[in-house]
């Protein structure tokens, strides 16, 4: 009886220890993303200064949207992509549309590929900061405003900039 006793036991610190490695994985990875630069991912603040213009340089910056299941928006950019020279800014407005009877809010997740290059996709405006709410059947253009740091290594030629758009779920206070 006593070996089952500890055996259980044993088993329940085991489980413990394995949701509480769950619970902080996410935060741990954005840790890591943001140390080593790798899955694209930029900050959520806005850029307060900008570079000089490098008019010897030409990138092309593509943009992607893609939508959640769980919300029934369309989304999409205007341009699928532009060229750019290095510290020049530009603004890109991304369309969305709720085509719904019922009003939502959403919140874009960016991402920067190739990941090495996040760092050097700077945003001085973004719709990803704040939720956006529609209301029902509402269309709007949501602007972005970027540059592209001239300290980009020259092998980079292409920047992706792609969103992802979720419904956004209000948390419970308290809870």
């Amino acid at each position: 009886m006593v070996s089952n006793t500890r055996l259980v036991r044993r088993l329940v610190i085991i489980c413990i220890a394995m949701f509480a490695f769950g619970y902080a994985l996410v935060p741990l990875y954005d840790v890591f993303c943001e140390i080593t630069g790798i899955n694209g991912k930029t900050s959520n603040q806005p850029a307060v200064t900008r570079a000089a213009v490098d008019e010897t340089r030409t990138i092309k910056v593509e943009f992607l949207a893609n939508r959640d299941d769980a919300i029934p928006w369309s989304f999409a950019p205007e341009v699928a992509h532009i060229s750019i020279h290095p510290g020049q800014v530009q603004v890109i407005n991304f369309m969305v549309e709720n085509p719904t009877d019922m009003a939502m809010v959403g919140r874009a997740v960016p991402s920067v590929s190739p990941g090495e290059a996040a760092k050097y996709f700077i945003k001085i405006e973004c719709f990803c900061f704040t939720e956006q709410p529609l209301d029902a059947h509402e269309r709007r253009a949501m602007p972005v405003q970027f540059y592209v740091d001239p300290k980009l290594p020259a092998h980079f030629s292409t920047i992706t900039l792609s969103y992802r758009l979720y419904k956004n779920t209000p948390q419970l206070v308290g809870r």
